[in-house]
């Protein structure tokens, strides 16, 4: 049996470049990228006109956000490995079939409860969607220049769909019901399904063992109590044990996982993989950006509409420019990255959105919204450069009969990158905003309450007050909110630090380096 150096050195004397149909299954691929990344920013624009129309409990709520991801993050190890075993493009299929399917359903739930459900369900196609595109790439991308433009360009992705979900929920919220959001999965994968099965070669692990349901049962045990708790922490910080009794099970669970996987003669998950300096490293690069910029989002969104008064068609557009950036600096990090090795281009990249988070910083301090937007060009420029590297690494350190394991790696690093995100910063955010809240005197107490709550509390309290008053809640919750995000930013500052030290630790000495044979 061929060692992991061995069928990786095999893999790159074997590659050839692609012609014009491997490019237009890349078009193809990027499909499901692009509605996953809008669905992720669509719903929260949603959620009021859900509330209304379902009357969902505040716990109903969280759940109508949080099942989806929830549910993904549990089962992207799964469905990658299943996609190794049964064929990657088959996998795709159904996932995309399903969705659609289920993304209809939900448009026209008609309680909170069925909503919550098909919310779930779209968790479990979404597992299947999106590691087979990542991992289908590394089928059809043999030639490791190509592949890195490939990744690129499928990375530029998701940073589309992020600019366009607030453009496209703000219009489609303005002229239709909430179900709307739901229904743009059907046009966009019915495409899916009827080029994949023309454009895109069939791929699976050749040899890929029997399945071990002993190890799903693990990898789904180490990673739903780990994401929840996370969420639960978020919601009530140090007010229930369960975050941290959630957390011992998902570690316990992870432990007996990665114990079962060292046994086993053909794995679920090569551990062997975690052991390339190129392959933890990205993972943990990729983990650390997506909380930087996730993190980012949270508090720059509610900034732009609750305290300088935006609409949020307005807020999307003003975030434009730092995702354009980020698509440009993913793309033009490929010719780069192709000279100068991977432990100089990434922390240099990073770099950029440290500089980014200091502007963040002074644009507190100075109230400017240009220099707001300068910031996330600037952190748009280093996540996007970052991304692209991470990524291409992560794919490469893996030989390609486990792709599909690999890519649900890198995809569960940024489904948790996501949570911690909010987790980290918004929690601190919380945190640093009540300490730095003054209420104005003779305030209900009604109103106070909901103020400490939230910004979005205080703001709406303040409409239900006298003007003067009214005023002075409004300058009090924004000033106070806004203290926060400058220290909130120096912690973003400080996790982008670390990415960039891990990076020029683990990451490659040499550009585009061929795994030496032992």
């Amino acid at each position: 049996m061929m060692t992991l150096t061995q069928e990786l050195s095999l893999a790159d004397a074997q590659a050839k470049k692609v012609g014009w149909r491997g490019w237009a299954a890349l078009v193809v691929l990027m499909l499901p990228v692009l509605l996953v990344s809008v669905d992720n920013t669509v719903l929260s624009f949603a959620l009021p006109q859900i509330a209304l129309d379902l009357g969902p409990t505040s716990t109903q709520q969280l759940w109508i956000i949080d099942a989806y991801p929830l549910v993904l993050a549990g089962l992207l190890v799964t469905m990658g490995t299943l996609g190794d075993r049964f064929g990657r493009r088959k996998m795709l299929l159904i996932g995309a079939v399903g969705f659609a399917a289920v993304s209809a359903l939900a448009a026209f739930a008609p309680t909170a409860a069925l909503l919550i459900a098909a919310r779930a369900l779209m968790g479990v196609f979404g597992a299947m969607l999106m590691p087979s595109t990542l991992s289908l790439l590394r089928s059809i991308f043999t030639d490791r220049d190509q592949r890195r433009l490939a990744i690129a360009v499928w990375a530029s992705a998701f940073s589309a769909g992020a600019a366009l979900g607030p453009i496209v929920g703000g219009i489609l919220l303005e002229h239709f019901a909430w179900g709307s959001l739901f229904l743009m999965a059907v046009p966009v994968l019915i495409p899916l399904v009827v080029l994949v099965p023309i454009l895109v070669p069939e791929s699976r692990d050749p040899n890929p063992g029997r399945i071990d349901v002993v190890s799903i049962a693990l990898s789904m045990a180490t990673m739903l109590p780990i994401v929840y708790a996370i969420k639960e922490f978020a919601v009530h910080g140090f007010e229930s044990v369960l975050p941290l009794v959630l957390v011992v099970i998902g570690v316990i669970a992870g432990v007996l996982f990665v114990r079962r996987q060292l046994a086993l003669p053909v794995p679920m998950l090569d551990m062997a993989l975690f052991r390339r300096g190129s392959f933890s490293g990205s993972v943990l690069v990729n983990l650390l950006s997506v909380v930087g910029l996730v993190g980012f989002l949270y508090f720059v969104a509610q900034h732009l509409q609750l305290v300088i008064g935006l609409s949020p068609l307005q807020a999307g557009l003003a975030l434009v420019p730092g995702l354009l950036a980020m698509i440009v600096a993913g793309l033009t990090v490929v010719p780069i990255a192709k000279r100068v090795a991977p432990r100089i281009v990434v922390p240099s990249a990073l770099a950029f959105s440290v500089l980014g988070y200091l502007l963040v910083w002074v644009s507190m301090i100075t109230g400017s919204l240009e220099l707001l937007v300068v910031a996330f060009v600037s952190l748009g420029i280093g996540i996007g450069a970052a991304e692209t590297v991470s990524n291409e690494l992560i794919l490469a350190s893996a030989p390609p009969s486990k792709a599909g394991a690999a890519s649900a790696v890198s995809e569960t690093a940024y489904e948790l990158g996501a949570v911690l995100g909010t987790t980290i910063i918004g929690g601190a955010l919380a945190a640093l905003y009540r300490a730095n809240l003054v209420l104005p005197a003779g305030l209900p107490a009604e109103a106070a309450e909901a103020s400490r709550e939230t910004l979005a509390g205080a703001m709406v309290a303040a409409d239900g007050l006298d003007s003067a008053l009214g005023a002075a809640l409004r300058d009090a919750a924004a000033h106070a909110f806004d203290a926060g995000v400058g220290v909130t930013a120096l912690i973003g500052t400080g996790l982008v630090l670390l990415a960039a030290v891990i990076a020029a630790l683990t990451l490659g000495r040499h550009a585009a380096a061929v795994p030496a044979e032992h």
